[in-house]
């Protein structure tokens, strides 16, 4: 039998997994698709052989919330901080505009920049399904970059828009993706329609829900048996009342939080929606959000979550409050970048830590840049060193999509004109006025 086998060797190894060491230096075994072992001096002599000697060989980030479909609307409104301004110019404005191709081309730039920056799965957060045709294109672009995605089908937020295909096509779409051996998946984003929610579970998908306490309240047909429950998606979380935490809690279900992005609409305040969570027993994990501000950089929500945790959790104990949490750690933030992440995929037990028998989704970090060496600390060089540019090598399912820095098999320059020519047609569509120097949103 013929069999693909790649050994990362000669690297240091963070698994995240508390049952398989860290090795100061040691390999990693990849064969068909999954880690075959994990160990010092591995042999493997028909092997294709990385050297991983001055780098960090880990688990490929999660990226547990994310609206792809955002991409061509880069840094477009960098400076928003209301998020009706924002649905306005998204959604009614340019969102109201998009055909199949600016579906495609938007989810396969934030795709190929994710994989770019040690991201090896996404949820992704599509509330811009305008029809089946705009819902396949997005499909279609994350196979084609080779990403493991979880893409949630979701209403368009525009007025223009119609959902009647909802939830009718989530059969045909779990009929076609939804199996074994593909590394794309469908799931609903549901929001709080309960009938959209049973055809859901009846075909096995997760439900992703955005939730604000300030523009959301759970009533108490939530509360009912099986209402809740692990494939349950709760993003954002924020200013959540005490009595609806301990209902999401006691049920099992996911949390998703955006350091950035939460901040940059002042969603959170010092109770802290991580903090939260973790108080009531649960794993929250990261997600980036929006490219309308950011882009797909996990680095930079490891550094917002560990810096927004300590303030704020500080600010509590300098107020008074002696029980006041302990400062996050950096082992906890990379957890919530990794097997958190995997977890609110449900996808735990095939990904998030480099145990053998589970996927290979491996990333290698170099650490000979002049921010990062000497490395005294491993976990703390990830969290608080290192940078997209850092990443020179990414692995998904045992297939290499980035190699010495570079991505594989993408013409980035096509995708660069193909993109632009996208947003050009948007902004001429809309109507929208864009300044490229100008005081934006």
């Amino acid at each position: 039998m013929n069999t693909q086998r790649t050994l990362f060797k000669g690297g240091t190894i963070l698994t995240l997994d508390a049952k398989v060491p860290n090795l100061a230096v040691g390999d990693v075994l990849v064969q068909d698709g999954r880690i075959a072992a994990v160990g010092p001096a591995l042999q493997a002599a028909d092997a294709q052989v990385i050297d991983a000697a001055g780098h960090i060989v880990m688990p490929g980030l999660v990226d547990a919330h994310h609206h792809m479909w955002l991409g061509v609307m880069r840094r477009m409104m960098p400076n928003v901080d209301d998020l009706f301004a924002y649905i306005d110019v998204v959604a009614e404005q340019l969102g109201a505009h998009y055909r199949p191709l600016d579906m495609y081309l938007s989810t396969k730039l934030t795709a190929a920049a994710s994989l770019d920056a040690g991201i090896t799965t996404i949820i992704d957060a599509c509330h811009s399904s305008r029809s089946p045709e705009h819902t396949d294109a997005a499909l279609d672009a994350l196979d084609t970059t080779g990403i493991r995605a979880l893409h949630m089908v979701g209403a368009a937020m525009d007025k223009k828009a119609s959902a009647t295909h909802l939830p009718g096509d989530l059969q045909r779409l779990a009929h076609n993706w939804n199996n074994a051996d593909s590394l794309v998946h469908v799931g609903l984003f549901g929001q709080l329609n309960l009938d959209w929610w049973k055809v859901a579970r009846g075909l096995d998908m997760r439900i992703l829900t955005e939730f604000i306490g300030d523009l959301a309240k759970l009533g108490p047909e939530f509360a009912k048996p099986r209402v809740l429950g692990t494939h349950n998606i709760f993003n954002h979380c924020t200013r959540v009342p005490q009595e609806t935490w301990k209902l999401l809690a006691d049920a099992g279900v996911n949390i998703t939080v955006n350091p950035r992005s939460d901040a940059l609409f002042g969603f959170d305040d010092e109770t802290f929606a991580y903090q939260q969570a973790v108080d009531h027993g649960l794993t929250p994990a990261l997600g980036i959000d929006l490219d309308t501000a950011f882009g797909s950089d996990m680095f930079g929500e490891m550094h917002a979550l560990f810096g927004q945790q300590r303030s704020a959790m500080r600010y509590r104990r300098f107020r008074g409050e002696a029980d006041a949490p302990a400062p996050i750690s950096v082992e906890e933030v990379l957890k919530a970048a990794t097997v958190n992440g995997a977890r609110a995929a449900g996808l735990e037990d095939q990904i998030g830590t480099l145990t053998p028998g589970k996927q290979a989704d491996i990333i290698m970090v170099r650490t000979n840049g002049i921010a990062v060496f000497p490395v005294t600390n491993a976990i703390g060089t990830i969290v608080q060193a290192v940078e997209r540019a850092d990443v020179d090598t990414v692995m998904v399912a045992g297939q290499l999509r980035k190699r010495n820095g570079q991505l594989l098999g993408m013409d980035l320059s096509k995708l660069n004109a193909d993109v632009t020519a996208s947003r050009d047609y948007l902004i001429e569509a809309s109507g929208y006025r864009a300044d490229l120097f100008g005081a934006a949103a």
